[in-house]
């Protein structure tokens, strides 16, 4: 039989995780409608992004356990970085043992060649908390320079700020997002969609 104290403490590891989440609820932000240009059919739209999401659901439980105890560690919502996965390697779906197709970007949140310190396996926890480490940075840093802001524009700005960094290393603009807001909508509403599933 297993110990109450063990049972106890798995819970905790597999709650909802809204409890803990220090950069508000992602359920409350409003992700507008993503708009469908001739350019951007294949990666806009809500029913796109929602089969998008129900087929990454399915490799996102498989790091479900460490997704969640990283989240609580850093006091993120672990619906967040399962939608940073999803958004940037569809859970790994579009890797080639790690690599991006162009082998600048690393793992299932997609890190850049010259932040890969240190180096660790693509798909494990230790990769998911260096990246979860780099978004907490994002958003922090958002709101030191805009301390005015409301929470949910912060948490827009630092899931931006953590794309910039990602995916270009060089010095980005204040607001690197304000012309193009699709790819943090794109993970909001992956986010909203995890979060209703579990996560």
């Amino acid at each position: 039989m297993i110990p109450a104290l063990l049972l106890l403490g798995l819970s905790a590891l597999v709650a909802p995780s809204m409890s803990y989440s220090c950069y508000g609820d992602i359920s409350a932000l409003q992700a507008p409608t993503i708009s469908c240009t001739p350019v951007r059919t294949s990666d806009c739209g809500y029913a796109m992004i929602r089969r998008t999401a129900e087929a990454d659901l399915v490799r996102l439980r498989r790091y479900e356990i460490p997704i969640k105890r990283v989240a609580r560690n850093l006091c993120l919502d672990p619906a967040l970085i399962g939608a940073i996965m999803s958004q940037e390697s569809r859970v790994g779906l579009l890797l080639d043992n790690g690599w991006d197709r162009g082998r600048q970007k690393y793992g299932l949140m997609q890190i850049s060649r010259q932040q890969l310190q240190p180096y660790v396996a693509w798909d494990s926890e230790e990769h998911i908390n260096q990246c979860s480490n780099i978004l907490v940075l994002s958003i922090n840093e958002v709101r030191a320079r805009h301390p005015t802001w409301t929470w949910d524009r912060q948490l827009r700005g630092g899931i931006c700020t953590y794309h910039a960094k990602m995916g270009n290393v060089q010095v980005y603009e204040a607001d690197p997002c304000s012309r193009d807001y699709n790819y943090v909508n794109g993970v909001i509403r992956r986010a909203q969609y995890f979060k209703r599933n579990g996560f």
